[in-house]
């Protein structure tokens, strides 16, 4: 359950938009709702022209080019030091391959997930000064490396740092920080991925009278890559890199991304930014999360065809492997989750687990944060350390949670939305207590939310207008794939598919009809019938089969027609904080009352459950069946219910089942021991 979010759209002045143009209405109204609705924004976002900025005017990049080009020019010994993701993957490979062509000496080291962690590292300082190094580079980490470069120092070693991450207000003493996010560079834009940061160092290396279209050509397929991996806001400078990349990649003369591409199913195909996101890049990630990055960059580096077809059938193992690691571990969690459903009424979900492997537990905190909309962490101890990864909704800012709780990590890093930190296991449970302090002084309930571009008349749903949304890439952070509200579809037709992994369903209204795809939305949690009357958020895409193509319609999100899905998503979190007896937001106090049912409420429902017998549905299709019944206060009813021995069930992650039990004597309501502890609150 989600709030629903639709974008206000102002026809009038996205029909300027499509006339002044020539674009089609639906991709002008797109404009229109994510704020490009002048002149010059949209010209300079439907632009092909390659336009970046002068990238001296990054603070500190002079140095670098000085430094970089005096070690090519002596022959000294370079090494770049990367990250284990897509994003330090691909910065790495374009590094290497630009140094390589110019004629350096150059290698390049990407540290183990496991057992070395992100960034610069004591040991692998030590060990690459042993090799002879004398110049340092590192690609997308190294701004908060203060001790590690100090060694690189002190044992001859030069280092430069290019990066992305948030500053600190102390730099290490490196020849050149090259970070856009400093406080003192001038550079416009700000929000360049690792490797993007990269291809403007290969811009400033290529000097005054550098050939932008040639670097972009060589190097923008790789830059792409990365910059869709590392989900940073595809606007501006992104925007041209993954635009232009995107064109080379798929006519790419590369062996090692060819190979990579067959193996992700996405070499018959014109590619997208989506299918970068979702098979390309998986693979890639695959490899770092199992300690194999390094087969990454060999891959994109390679002009052996049977090698690079090797490796790239090892990193979709790799990808599967992860999968099934996922899998066992979120079998666990299920496990955890029902022998202490209270896990999921907190504010913060957090599951504890031992040995969990480090490389997929920020995907499981995602799916979690999915499931159940809110944030989550997920912590493994191994022995008396632990690691963490977390992942937020919209709002609440996890890095800031993290700061407020800094006394108790060993480390943390991140952003808004996504976290990783390390603390001793005997701190567990005093950083628990201090994240959920800090959550309840924000005084606010932080509610997951589904953003819809704007309502769409099923009748215009139509392969043309998928082909005409295409100008609008490439999509991503920044600028997402549309999303369409269908509302008011009644559903004529339901087909479990995969097991009942996935449905099927056909909707109608009037005269248009529709098949739409369900994906993930598993037969035992999927509510709706045929006959049921719901709303869509829809996102939409080709489908190619046998030669033919046509158009593809998933639901992102469904909910039966006019239900209110905030109002009951705030009460849900009242009924929470009330029975694990935390205290009220203020500005929510005046809602409790609705929680309190009168003894019609409870007549109600009784007679409902009573009229099955036994029953298994989401508390979301017992609200909309029971009717004019807030999701809270259902909540409430049923808890008493249980208390007075009317009825038995059992809660599970997204449904109840309920058995009606036989009474032989009158209750009353006002007996249940949750009902007086809630009149008591209010």
């Amino acid at each position: 359950m989600k709030v629903w979010s639709v974008a206000k759209l102002n026809k009038e002045r996205a029909l300027a938009i499509s006339e002044m143009f020539s674009i089609p209405m639906v991709c002008a109204a797109l404009l229109d709702v994510r704020g490009i609705n002048t002149p010059d924004a949209v010209e300079a976002f439907l632009s092909d022209e390659l336009n970046f900025d002068d990238p001296f005017d990054t603070k500190d990049m002079d140095k670098a080019v000085s430094r970089i080009t005096s070690a090519i020019e002596n022959g000294e010994k370079i090494c770049i030091y990367g990250d284990y993701d897509a994003d330090g993957v691909t910065s790495t490979t374009l590094l290497f391959q630009y140094l390589e062509t110019a004629g350096a000496n150059v290698s390049f080291y990407i540290p183990s997930r496991a057992d070395e962690g992100y960034g610069l590292n004591i040991d692998a300082i030590k060990t690459l000064s042993e090799q002879g190094n004398q110049l340092l580079i590192t690609v997308d980490n190294g701004v908060s490396a203060y001790d590690e470069i100090e060694l690189a120092n002190s044992l001859g070693m030069d280092v430069v740092v290019t990066d992305h991450h948030t500053v600190p207000d102390r730099l290490p003493n490196a020849v050149a920080v090259v970070n856009p996010h400093r406080k003192d560079c001038s550079s416009a834009f700000k929000e360049l991925s690792g490797v993007g940061v990269v291809f403007k160092l290969v811009m400033a290396l290529e000097g005054e009278y550098a050939d932008i279209e040639m670097i972009a050509d060589e190097y923008s397929d790789i830059a792409a890559i990365g910059t869709v991996g590392d989900i940073v806001s595809l606007t501006g400078e992104n925007r041209t890199i993954v635009k232009h990349g995107l064109k080379h990649i798929n006519n790419s003369e590369r062996v090692g991304l060819s190979a990579l591409l067959k193996a992700s199913n996405c070499s018959e195909k014109e590619l997208t930014s989506t299918d970068l996101s979702f098979s390309v890049v998986p693979r890639i990630n695959a490899g770092g999360r199992l300690g194999l990055s390094q087969k990454s960059v060999e891959l994109l580096l390679t002009d052996d065809e049977e090698y690079a077809l090797a490796l790239a059938s090892n990193l979709s193992e790799d990808n599967s492997m992860r999968q099934k690691i996922e899998q066992d571990i979120l079998k666990e969690i299920d496990i955890i989750i029902s022998k202490d459903p209270d896990i999921l009424r907190l504010p913060i979900i957090i599951i504890e687990g031992e040995n969990w492997h480090q490389g997929v537990i920020g995907i499981i905190a995602a799916k979690i944060k999915g499931n159940f909309g809110k944030a989550c962490i997920i912590i493994s101890k191994e022995g008396d350390t632990a690691r963490a990864s977390g992942r937020s909704i919209e709002g609440f800012a996890l890095n800031d949670a993290l700061f407020a709780c800094s006394e108790y990590l060993t480390h943390f890093g991140g952003h808004k939305m996504a976290v990783g930190f390390s603390l001793d296991c005997n701190k567990i449970e005093d950083f628990k207590k201090a994240i959920f302090k800090y959550y309840d002084s924000l005084d606010t309930l932080y509610l997951p939310t589904v953003n819809i571009d704007f309502k769409l008349n099923p009748a215009l749903l139509s392969l043309e207008l998928v082909e005409s949304l295409s100008m609008l890439e490439p999509y991503g952070a920044g600028n997402p794939s549309p999303l369409f509200g269908l509302y008011n579809m009644e559903i004529t037709d339901l087909k479990p598919l995969s097991n009942g992994k996935h449905q099927r369903i056909s909707v109608r209204r009037g005269s248009a009809q529709h098949t739409i795809m369900c994906f993930g939305m598993p037969s035992e949690y999927f509510p709706y019938k045929v006959g049921d009357t719901v709303d869509l958020a829809v996102a939409l895409d080709k489908n190619y089969y046998k030669g033919n193509t046509y158009l593809s319609i998933i639901a992102r999100e469904i909910k039966y027609s006019d239900f209110d899905t905030e109002k009951e998503l705030k009460l849900l979190r009242l009924y929470d904080r009330f029975i694990l007896g935390r205290d009220f937001p203020q500005k929510y106090r005046q809602h409790l009352h609705l929680l309190l049912p009168e003894r019609s409420d409870f007549a109600v429902v009784y007679r409902f459950l009573h009229s099955y017998g036994e029953l298994d549905m989401s508390l979301e299709t017992l609200c909309y069946k029971i009717g004019n019944i807030y999701s809270g206060k259902l909540r409430i009813i049923l808890d008493a219910m249980k208390e007075l021995a009317l009825i038995n069930f059992i809660e599970g992650p997204k449904s109840f089942k309920i058995t009606v039990l036989d009474v032989d004597k009158k209750v009353d309501i006002n007996d249940a021991p949750i009902i007086k502890r809630l009149r008591e609150v209010l």
